[in-house]
Formats: structure tokens, sequence, C-alpha cells
């Protein structure tokens, strides 16, 4: 691995307080290059992106999505789109779709790092109102908010929840599990 790679990161935060400087499509659109590389199992792509730039809906969305502490200036949606997962036959308890969703997300946040934009994932949404609020048809099912914006001086950044140090190590057991 490159050192620039790891750096890169080593250095990614979740950004929770974003400036009101506006994000250019372009940025959006190597954001979303960026997650087309995804990985995603057997390759068969059955996720959907919705890029949101509209102040308005943006505003909308905030609305209706408790955990969106930061305010983007844009937003990418992932959703699932169950009509592909129907087709490609995946079995109903297989967790792929949801594994490619956490590389989708990760692939945009690392990409949105590298162009000097702060990033933050969203869960934590009424699933129904978004749904109408972005147009969604029956079969695609919105999963993860990606918030996009520039970051915030440091000193204007939300606290984080744990000063505790993590370290691989503190994660990690070899070949078997040990208490």
């Amino acid at each position: 691995m490159s050192q620039h790679t790891l750096d890169v990161i080593k250095s990614r935060r979740v950004i929770r307080t974003m400036t009101d400087q506006p994000v250019a499509r372009e940025q959006l659109e190597q954001i979303l290059e960026a997650a087309r590389w995804a990985p995603t199992g057997g390759n068969q792509r059955i996720h959907r992106f919705v890029a949101v730039q509209s102040p308005t809906l943006l505003r909308l969305l905030r609305m209706v999505s408790p955990g969106m502490f930061q305010q983007p200036q844009a937003v990418i949606l992932i959703c699932i789109d169950w009509k592909k997962v129907a087709a490609n036959q995946f079995p109903a308890t297989d967790r792929g779709p949801y594994v490619d969703l956490g590389a989708a997300m990760q692939t945009m946040m690392l990409a949105a790092h590298s162009l000097g934009l702060g990033s933050g994932p969203v869960t934590s949404f009424s699933k129904a109102a978004v749904r109408v609020i972005l147009n969604l048809p029956e079969r695609l099912s919105p999963e993860l908010m990606v918030c996009l914006g520039y970051p915030a001086a440091p000193g204007k950044q939300l606290p984080m929840r744990s000063k505790k140090k993590v370290t691989w190590q503190s994660l990690t057991d070899w070949d078997r599990y040990e208490e």
C-alpha cells in the first residue's frame, strides 16, 4: 500500500459541521465515478445513486433526517434496487446488498476527502418521506445518505463521542477469539 493511500485513509473523518460553500457538480461526478469502482458481490451493481444539490430538497431531507447533524451542500442517497436483487436471484437472507452499500459509501467518502470535501453518513431518516421527496419508485429503497460539503473550521466541529484511542491491536484477535 502506498503511503499516500494510507495517509488518505488515516486522515478521513466524519464531518458534522460544514460551511455554506457550494459543492461543484464536477466534484459530485468525480465522487460518483469513484463509487462506480467500489466492489460489489458478483459485480451485479444493484444500487442506484441519487445526487441532490437543490437547496429546497436538501432542506426537506434535513427535516426528515434526525441523524443529519450537518447542513450539507450536497447529498448522495444510496438505494438498493430490489428489482435487480430479484433478477440476480440473491437469496432472501443474503447480506450482500448491504455490504455493497457500505463499500460504495466508504469509497465515496474517501473520494470526497481526496477532493478536499468533508462527508458524513446518515442512516437515521424516514424512508417513506425520502421516497416521496425524491420521487423514488417502489423498487428503490433509500438506505443511506452521504452528506457532502466543505468542512467548517476545526474548532467548529461537534465533539467526538469517545476520546479513547483505538488501535488495530485492540480490535484484533489472532486465529481464535480470546477475552
